[in-house]
């Protein structure tokens, strides 16, 4: 019965619709007077766009029951996001929509790979179940590496068998990021039966450095997609065996300035955008695909084909049919530009319906927080877990490097004094611990940084990619100490300590990720504590302390990190002790 009834409807619905676009009726929205940018053809072009029910019917000369005067203003598709973890923002789906809706993102391809690493499928589905409803397109990929590699300990484990739970959803669009690539590229069984439930879908990519027959390899096990470029020769490689680049600028990895110089007009169609990770400053202050728009612009790329990049080739990369275009069949998204060289814009509409209104007049929020709650169980930690002797002994250190997720190893002499930790040549070095905190299981690794530049005191926080242990780093065991029992109290999130006082804490109860409270106000709590970080701790100003921190764990990612099982050689893909001599 609700099967007829609902073919009935959309025969109803689609009857309307090809009346309005053939001009025997009225539309039920007109918006005119407008320059719309056409994504396929690249070029400008005037004429009204017919709306009905949400969706476009016709271009051309339209009357409608309301009609929008756009003034001569420009007319672009709603930007799509190709891959963003919304975790990153620190706040739920809900809020982060409330943001980025107005900076005319109205499609995401979100991967939840970070609440997966800490709450598995009750934490994919608290994503997918907080984002039902609302005025944007979400659509999901499903975490491939929870853990992202076997040498960590994460809050899940999640299995091919796991994940055939969730791949035929319709918002479902395929596999996440393989970041387990010797995986692939090895063929270990466990990846091949990820890879298999989704073959026919799309596969996403995160090869950084993979080259030669190894990333033939990783392309012939069927994935689409690359946003770890950092070089034009990477890009190159990759758009040469048939893949689809998207061109990173989050808060930390910011790889457009270089890779924008490599797009050319043969291969901008297989270009498109990404944020990644944001933090709420830079979301709120910058934008999220809009900056990336605004950006590649002003680098001198022609504003039309950076639209396209941000809409169209979106689409086609993740077969969105409904998006990235103003054409016939697809969605009234819109952005409403007042200037195209600055891409300046005026208003946003999301089927139709301006931002504005729908922001509004938003449904709650039904998701079911309890099984994201209540994440951090660390087994007792004590200064005697952080002691860490180095004097006159051969070290690796990580180096941090600015504005990277890459990472340098370097080999020094340490030396030790009043506690604190140097380069025989007397370069600060300051000590990092991740300390699991999803299973009491107690383990700790410790390792030396360089180049963080932080000055009495410490930094810890539950956001640490991709298993999300707790990581601190500092100059002092007991501010260390301080700063991680604070987290703890707080329930996750990130605390800043020196001298024995807490300075500043923000918490993120949902998965020791996110808070449930609106984005201006987590940013507020979060600016200040960056302010305190750069101020008064005197982190190094060309690093973005809370993000290149929660990324100094994540193993999948050059050269050289620290996970809660020890120190580990990306390069080697396998654990290095401290000291060379070992």
């Amino acid at each position: 019965m609700n099967s007829t009834r609902e073919h009935l409807a959309n025969k109803k619905k689609l009857k309307k619709q090809i009346d309005t676009a053939a001009g025997r009726i009225k539309a039920d929205k007109v918006f005119k007077n407008g320059k719309i940018i056409n994504v396929f053809t690249a070029e400008i072009i005037e004429g009204d766009v017919a709306v009905v029910e949400g969706e476009i019917v016709g271009i051309g000369n339209y009357y409608g029951r309301e009609e929008i005067d756009l003034q001569g203003k420009y007319l672009a598709p709603g930007l799509i996001d190709g891959h963003v973890h919304i975790e990153s923002s620190m706040v739920s789906p809900r809020e982060f929509m409330s943001v980025v809706l107005k900076k005319g993102t109205t499609s995401i391809v979100a991967d939840p790979h970070e609440i997966a690493n800490v709450r598995g499928l009750e934490g994919i589905r608290y994503m997918m179940d907080s984002s039902r409803d609302l005025p944007m397109n979400f659509y999901f990929v499903l975490p491939s590496c929870v853990p992202s590699t076997e040498f960590e300990n994460s809050g899940a484990k999640l299995l091919a068998e796991d994940l055939s739970t969730l791949i035929d959803r319709r918002d479902v669009l395929g596999l996440g990021e393989l970041m387990d690539y010797p995986g692939v590229i090895g063929g270990r069984d466990d990846v091949l039966d990820k890879i298999l439930i989704a073959q026919d879908k799309i596969i996403d990519g995160h090869g950084p450095e993979i080259k030669d027959h190894e990333l033939n390899a990783y392309r012939m096990a069927g994935v689409l997609t690359e946003h770890e470029c950092s070089t034009i020769e990477e890009m190159e490689n990759r758009l040469r065996l048939g893949m689809y680049v998207l061109i990173r600028q989050g808060s930390a990895a910011r790889d457009l300035e270089v890779l924008i110089k490599g797009v050319t007009k043969e291969n901008s169609r297989r270009c498109l955008f990404c944020t990644d990770d944001r933090h709420p400053e830079d979301l709120l202050q910058e934008g999220n695909i809009d900056n990336n728009v605004r950006r590649a612009i002003e680098l001198g790329l022609d504003p039309v084909t950076a639209i396209q990049m941000a809409t169209i080739n979106a689409s086609e990369c993740y077969g969105l049919k409904k998006v990235g275009a103003i054409a016939p069949g697809r969605l009234a998204d819109f952005v409403v530009l007042e200037d195209l060289d600055r891409f300046t814009i005026h208003s946003v509409y999301k089927k139709g319906e301006p931002a504005e209104a729908l922001l509004q007049n938003l449904p709650k929020d039904r998701a079911d927080t309890r099984w994201v709650k209540n994440s951090v169980n660390l087994h007792p930690v004590s200064v005697k877990d952080l002691e860490l002797e180095v004097q006159g002994k051969e070290i690796r250190v990580i180096k941090v490097l600015p504005h990277s997720l890459l990472t340098k190893k370097e080999v020094l002499r340490g030396k030790t004094v009043e506690g604190k930790y140097y380069s025989e040549e007397g370069e600060p070095l300051l000590k990092m611990a991740v300390i699991e905190r999803h299973h009491k299981r107690g383990s700790v690794g410790l390792g030396l940084v360089k180049d963080f530049d932080l000055e009495n005191g410490a930094i810890a926080l539950t956001i640490a990619h991709d298993s999300h242990n707790l990581i601190v780093i500092g100059d002092q065991d007991e501010d260390m100490l301080l700063a991680v029992k604070e987290v703890e109290k707080i329930n996750g999130g990130i605390a800043v300590v020196s001298k024995g006082e807490i300075l500043g804490s923000l918490s993120l109860p949902l998965a020791g990720l996110m808070s449930e409270e609106p984005m201006e106000t987590v940013n507020k709590k979060f600016k200040a504590m960056m302010d305190i970080a750069y101020n008064q701790l005197q982190v190094n100003p060309k690093i973005d302390p809370f993000m290149t921190l929660s990324f100094l764990a994540l193993p999948v990612i050059p050269e050289i990190k620290l996970t809660d099982m020890g120190l580990f050689d990306v390069s080697k893909f396998g654990f290095v002790d401290l000291e060379t001599g070992n």
